[in-house]
């Protein structure tokens, strides 16, 4: 988060106004706070923009704003066969989210979902070792992921990954 302070006098409106716009549109904005300077003829706007500096803030100006939100193209970067295993874990996300009327990214993010895939996680215990998975999501979601996991091909127990 950086800070960058513009002077908007009412003498050189225009000119001024003008480099605000085009900070403000080259730049992902967080806040900002403005305050009206009374100095008769001398008068002006002080404005104060948060906003995101670097890289992240150059792909918004790009308009890449999957890039800030960290969003991936699992398509591009799962093989084919990981890929159609990701969007059946996917669509059972869905269909839970729906029924529980929650947010998908409630029950798992994309980013455990590949995990479970690129893992190749058929057990509660592997299940576990996913990053910001607890025994919560492990207690209420594991049967019904697994089962997706396991019927690929490789049928096993889903708790305890034995084969059936």
């Amino acid at each position: 988060m950086t800070l960058k302070f513009f002077l908007i006098p009412i003498a050189n409106l225009v000119q001024a106004e003008a480099e605000l716009n085009a900070f403000l549109r080259s730049h992902r904005v967080l806040k900002t706070d403005r305050n009206w300077v009374d100095e008769g003829a001398s008068s002006f706007w002080a404005i104060c923009v948060d906003y995101l500096d670097g890289s992240s803030a150059q792909e918004t100006v790009t308009g890449k704003r999957e890039a800030i939100r960290g969003k991936i193209d699992y398509r591009l970067t799962l093989p084919p066969d990981e890929f159609e295993q990701f969007a059946r874990l996917r669509e059972l996300r869905k269909e839970i989210a729906a029924a529980e009327a929650v947010p998908v990214y409630t029950i798992f993010t994309n980013e455990q979902l590949a995990t479970m895939v690129r893992e190749h996680v058929i057990t509660k215990g592997d299940l576990e070792k996913i990053a910001g998975v607890g025994d919560a999501r492990v207690v209420k979601y594991a049967d019904r992921f697994l089962a997706v996991q396991n019927s690929k091909g490789n049928v096993t127990d889903a708790s305890s990954g034995t084969p059936v």
